[in-house]
């Protein structure tokens, strides 16, 4: 059994992207398919993919730059299961002053930051990506 599937999620995308893999294979679930949508939308990744079998697989597919430099800086879970990290919509978080993207889980959904100071939600901060 795996205590907190967000930071495996997290985690092998980060060591992927580390070692320059183009792809990285996790188990899925709908809440890493919706941080996986965000992911996309937000450019740190270039497209997901979502396998049926017997354990549904979530493939996620990773976007590089210029001398295979990764779409993203660092990645890092925000709430824990042991310490959860709740805020209202005036308390979320900046992330690189802007220029990175914090991921909620919210009563309307999991969105970035952005989207829930637009729609006045507060919610768990679920990661930060810059």
């Amino acid at each position: 059994m795996m205590t907190d599937p967000i930071a495996d999620m997290l985690t092998r995308i980060r060591n992927a992207a580390q070692a320059q893999h183009e792809q990285t294979i996790i188990p899925s679930s709908n809440l890493k398919q919706q941080l996986a949508k965000i992911l996309k939308r937000e450019g740190f990744i270039d497209d997901y993919r979502v396998e049926d079998g017997v354990q549904k697989k979530l493939t996620i597919v990773l976007k590089y730059g210029r001398d295979r430099q990764s779409a993203f800086i660092g990645i890092r879970r925000a709430s824990r299961p042991g310490r959860r990290f709740y805020v209202g919509h005036k308390d979320i978080p900046r992330v690189q002053n802007g220029m990175g993207v914090a991921i909620l889980s919210t009563s309307a959904g999991i969105m970035t930051d952005r989207d829930a100071r637009d729609k006045r939600v507060g919610g768990e901060v679920l990661c930060e990506v810059w």
